[in-house]
């Protein structure tokens, strides 16, 4: 009898993880490593929101909360869900998860049966597929081009869809591509969705208030209200607010689907931490101001590899509008050799190759089911960028 669950098979560990990982690993041997593998901000959380925390360790908030989060901050993020998007949810239609990769568990595991279809557009975060198998889901890639923005058009949506699609995936921002859907760009893809009412729509918008350009982001529910009662709104306090430790992600959901995935979560981690979601109150109700200055910061890292990767011989970049990603093609170095010879058959050899002659940490494109490009993020300071992006350059120019 095999002591691992078949499971588990349908599955593999974190690329990106991986990748930082190894990165680590080369800096502790010595080596000049810069790493732009991790989807992580590299702001401090801002001192209210760390004070909000020590508060309530000194005031004896260190014991068990309700399964779904306390109520306090279930009302808090039903309350930032109507201030940013216009979006009505109770308290009991709230769930507080441990980070929002844990809201995207449960939601499948309480909804997939073996054989349901969730389709995913492509780029997409690594784990989308991964918990959607694991779930005994079957996960529906749909590809989204550089050529379109890396958007999903309404007519590829409409052709995934079969009498097995019981999900539909949307990130905006995306993470790899920072590809972000205004109303305009959603009003078609709703249209779709109204002509399908069996599927079921998760919308993660984890980075939704990054932003650049004065792009005004929108969600499904915001567009089209008629979905609500089939749609998953998840968000948290990683990305906006620099918490990606204290892991704490949310969702609105019809009040059907929350208590199922409270039950869920009640017999797997219970409750998140109570200190983590003092602090969460905090961020949600406290000042937002700490935010747009975070966002400036982006936005000019941003304009900086975006000009220098085009510069670089070989590769194309496209400029995005949100997140702090960019997914440039590696189309004119495939087929070539790197000045250390390693042949850049594809986009795992070409990160293999940076990391390794330039000490570049970046993931490669297959890691999020679309090969031919790769992912750094900028969410590092503007002097490690500038060189970082000389570095590709130079390996670029290398290549023969």
């Amino acid at each position: 009898m095999d002591l691992i669950a078949a499971r588990l098979n349908k599955v593999s560990p974190s690329q990106t993880i991986a990748i930082s990982t190894k990165a680590r690993a080369l800096k502790a041997a010595g080596q000049d490593i810069i790493s732009l593998s991790a989807g992580e901000p590299d702001f401090d959380t801002p001192q209210n929101i760390k004070d909000a925390a020590i508060r309530a360790i000194a005031e004896g908030q260190t014991k068990y909360t309700d399964v779904a989060g306390t109520l306090a901050l279930r009302k808090a993020v039903a309350e930032r869900f109507r201030i940013d998007s216009g979006l009505d949810y109770t308290a009991d239609e709230i769930i507080v998860s441990t980070g929002g990769k844990q809201v995207i568990y449960n939601a499948m595991v309480a909804t997939l049966n073996p054989g349901d279809e969730a389709i995913i557009p492509a780029p997409c975060w690594v784990s989308y597929p991964d918990i959607v198998a694991l779930a005994d889901g079957v996960p529906v890639i749909v590809p989204c081009p550089a050529e379109t923005g890396f958007k999903l058009r309404a007519e590829d949506l409409e052709a995934a869809i079969t009498p097995r699609t019981k999900w539909f995936f949307l990130n905006s921002p995306c993470n790899p591509t920072g590809a972000a859907y205004s109303a305009e760009d959603l009003r078609p893809i709703c249209d779709v969705l109204l002509r399908h009412p069996d599927v079921w729509i998760f919308t993660d918008d984890i980075y939704d208030k990054l932003v650049y350009d004065g792009f005004v982001p929108a969600t499904i529910v915001q567009v089209e209200p008629k979905l609500r009662e089939r749609t998953v709104t998840m968000n948290g306090v990683s990305k906006a607010y620099a918490m990606t430790g204290w892991r704490i992600g949310f969702s609105g959901a019809p009040a059907v689907l929350t208590k199922a995935m409270n039950k869920l979560q009640s017999q797997s981690t219970s409750g998140t931490c109570s200190i983590s979601q003092a602090a969460a109150l905090e961020a949600l109700s406290g000042p937002q101001d700490f935010i747009g200055e975070m966002v400036a910061a982006y936005q000019d890292r941003r304009d900086l590899v975006v000009g220098m990767l085009n510069q670089a011989k070989g590769l194309s970049c496209h400029r995005p509008e949100g997140a702090f990603y960019v997914f440039p093609s590696i189309e004119g170095c495939l087929g070539k050799v790197s000045a250390g010879g390693r042949t850049i058959g594809n986009d795992e050899d070409f990160v293999t190759a940076l990391l390794e002659e330039e000490g570049v940490a970046a993931v490669h494109g297959a890691a999020f089911m679309f090969a031919g490009h790769f992912r750094i993020s900028y969410a590092t300071d503007t002097e490690s960028l500038r060189e970082a992006c000389a570095r590709i350059q130079r390996f670029c120019a290398g290549l023969r």
